[in-house]
């Protein structure tokens, strides 16, 4: 009963060695391409984590798999990686603004709107007026000003830089309590 035991172990390492290397499976012409695509690093990633998975499957007595039907993996967890990874989803939280669930849904005028101006080059921080380099928030100043009807306005991208802002503002050299919770979201 051992004998088979030690037989079985050695076919099974035999098995192992079977199975192509990282080098060998990178020089296929199918994976040359994906890693003049990608980058060889990230293909040799890929290659890896399959052969590791090959191998846990040979020492389990399934059998070596071809170099063809690695590289078939490799392309597949690849196409897997290039995939879009955000998805549509139902906010049924109660809460409108829901930082876990991508914030405000912005409406199809403004999203068409961001489309138009995003497949090609903008004015963001080019005056055109001037024909120069201008500010990035000069738009949203301008606006908010006259929406507001103050002086001047400034406009950030995220809560941590408004925070900062107002407590830099209203309360300068004073003390600001902050809970734990609080500094781990911001």
């Amino acid at each position: 009963m051992a004998h088979k035991s030690r037989e079985k172990a050695s076919r099974g390492k035999e098995s192992l060695r079977d199975l192509p290397s990282v080098e060998k499976l990178l020089q296929t012409p199918q994976l040359a391409k994906l890693v003049a695509a990608w980058s060889q690093p990230l293909v040799a990633d890929y290659v890896r984590e399959v052969i590791d998975s090959s191998r846990k499957d040979v020492s389990r007595g399934k059998s070596v798999p071809t170099v063809e039907e690695i590289v078939t993996r490799v392309k597949n967890e690849l196409d897997g990686y290039t995939r879009h990874f955000l998805n549509r989803v139902i906010n049924g939280t109660g809460i409108i603004i829901h930082t876990n669930l991508g914030r405000s849904p912005l409406g199809e005028e403004v999203l068409s709107h961001m489309s138009e101006i995003a497949c090609g080059y903008s004015n963001l921080e080019y005056d055109l007026e001037l024909g120069k380099r201008g500010k990035r928030g000069t738009h949203i100043y301008e606006l908010l000003n006259k929406l507001i009807g103050c002086e001047a306005s400034l406009a950030v991208n995220n809560n941590a830089a408004a925070v900062f802002l107002i407590l830099s503002t209203l309360a300068k050299k004073r003390e600001v309590i902050v809970s734990r919770g609080e500094l781990v979201q911001i």
